[in-house]
């Protein structure tokens, strides 16, 4: 059996500058209103390869995901003659086991202990290559791949290893290495540690720090809430970062996010007063930051909201700036959360008339708006129409659908559109609509449904993520299901995986009121073995004695 695949490079922008600045305004016009999510965000999808179809990457994970043995070398479950792992399919395969960290670090340790590739591999953004003779199969992209894949995890003492590792094997970080690592840092909350490691990154790169990175930094710290801990470090630094209408934007959207209006009105005022031109994403940003999260009842209301957005356009067009789709489906969503469908679809009408196409933002909220208001048949008419006009509906909009179904408890229509995506390719699913459905059906005791969504969801390459474990385990320990729920417990840790403390807590006191002592002990032996892989995380979960 013979694995090869031709390098293909990733692509990425050809610079760091136009990568971000792509980023930055293109990411508010995709912002999917209706969800939870913020798009005008750093996204390590800009910054890392992609999942692409490789028979070749599904064959090796799997044969990883099988037969990897901890206690042995990884080349024991590479014993496949013609087996060649080029950096794409390296990173194809880094990708698929990108849950599974332990089993993703033995593989990446294993390619570095292969001889080069003859593939000549092209230039990063900053002109240099990717690999050397010291690197062998391993590039910078798979670098910063295996940090995702481990500071995801939290492992970040590995991660700055790798990067140290880097350096003295001659393969040398960018500013994307960096990007990565601040972004996992900031996740996890370690704000002080994310700004260091900002720092840190002119000792390793070979471009200058400017204001693009600055604003990657700024924009990282306000995406998960930590504006001041931004406006402190914009404070102490616009001496040497000049300030353009990114790092504002960037802010206003970071108080908008925490619900201070008045600060972000405050700073779009200051970019008048240093001269600095606001663009239609700043406006958005702040429109989005007055209609997102405003109480719209009772009806006094949801009037001041409409108003204050009216307010907002009409500022707009005195300044010459004119409203986008993106604009109106921000408003739009606001009689969405109202549950006003009548007047959502006469808005939807107004839309179509001024000559402004619906986005797939703008049908998800109408879709959800009628779905939350019970009008399945209006909501499924509104989807046909979405795909007669070539607009594809995303996982969000089929999420609408699925959670519908869930308030509803009707396993049927739900099962029933989840196989009619399947067969008929109406669209993919993300790994929150898979999520969805394991709750949904564990909450009816579809045992055999849940099992049939769990494959599907591992084949998918999606997941399962933690969220998931966490969800199949407490809903089997509510069944008393304990040893199907050991079950998933250990393969949770054996991915590498930390369960949360919630989970330690439930299953323990489960399995002692449930006379299964000897099942806890060998759990408990099992968790001391990978207490090294956890580190410091694990350390802060010490279980005190339960007694029944």
């Amino acid at each position: 059996m013979a694995i090869r695949l031709l390098y293909h490079q990733p692509t990425l922008l050809t610079s760091s500058t136009s990568l971000l600045s792509l980023r930055f305004f293109s990411s508010i016009q995709n912002h999917n209103f209706s969800s939870d999510n913020d798009a005008f965000s750093p996204r390590n999808d800009t910054l890392l390869p992609t999942l692409q179809p490789s028979n070749d990457a599904d064959l090796l994970s799997q044969i990883l995901l099988h037969h990897h043995n901890p206690f042995h070398a990884m080349e024991s479950s590479l014993q496949l003659p013609g087996i060649s792992l080029t950096p794409s399919l390296l990173h194809q395969t880094l990708l698929r086991l990108r849950h599974n960290s332990k089993i993703a670090l033995s593989l990446f340790h294993h390619s570095l202990s292969l001889p080069p590739t003859s593939t000549d591999n092209p230039p990063t953004s900053t002109g240099t290559s990717t690999t050397s003779a010291d690197s062998s199969t391993a590039t910078t992209v798979t670098y910063n791949l295996m940090i995702d894949i481990l500071a995801k995890v939290r492992q970040f003492d590995v991660c700055w290893q790798l990067i140290v590792e880097m350096d003295q094997r001659n393969v040398k970080p960018t500013s994307e290495t960096f990007f990565v690592l601040i972004r996992r840092l900031v996740a996890a909350g370690l704000t002080r540690q994310a700004i260091r490691a900002f720092d840190d990154m002119e000792s390793f790169v070979s471009e200058p720090v400017n204001e693009t990175h600055f604003c990657f930094l700024l924009d990282t710290l306000c995406k998960y809430g930590y504006v001041k801990v931004g406006v402190e470090i914009f404070n102490k630094r616009k001496h040497r970062f000049s300030p353009n209408v990114k790092m504002y934007t960037v802010l206003i959207y970071g108080w908008c996010k925490i619900g201070r209006i008045d600060m972000a009105e405050r700073f779009l005022k200051e970019t008048g007063e240093r001269g600095i031109e606001a663009t239609v994403v700043t406006y958005n940003v702040l429109l989005n930051g007055i209609c997102r999260r405003a109480s719209l009842h009772p009806e006094s209301r949801f009037e001041r909201t409409i108003t204050l957005a009216e307010n907002l356009f009409d500022e707009m067009r005195e300044r010459g700036i004119e409203p986008d789709v993106t604009s109106f489906s921000i408003v739009l969503h606001v009689y969405s959360r109202a549950h006003k469908p009548e007047l959502t679809l006469d808005k939807l009408k107004l839309m179509k008339e001024k000559g402004i196409c619906p986005s797939v933002v703008t049908y998800t909220s109408v879709v959800k708006c009628l779905c939350s208001c019970g009008r399945i048949e209006d909501a499924e008419e509104l989807l046909g129409e979405m795909v007669r006009n070539g607009v594809s509906p995303t996982a969000v909009t089929y999420n609408c659908f699925f959670k519908e179904y869930m308030g509803r408890k009707d396993a049927e229509s739900a099962l029933k559109l989840y196989k009619k995506m399947r067969e008929d390719g109406l669209g993919s699913l993300g790994l929150h609509s898979y999520n969805i459905l394991l709750r949904m059906f564990m909450m009816l005791n579809r045992l055999d449904i849940v099992n049939e969504i769990w494959e599907d969801l591992k084949s998918s390459g999606l997941g399962p993520d933690l969220d998931s474990y966490t969800m199949l385990i407490h809903g089997l320990c509510e069944k008393e299901k304990w040893r199907e729920a050991c079950k998933f417990f250990v393969e949770m840790i054996e991915k590498g995986l930390l369960p949360q403390k919630v989970t330690f807590e439930t299953l323990y006191k489960g399995l002692i009121q449930s006379d299964m002592l000897r099942t806890w002990r060998r759990l408990k032996k099992k968790l001391d073995e990978e207490s090294i892989t956890f580190g410091s995380e694990f350390q802060n979960y010490q279980l005190k004695p339960y007694r029944r």
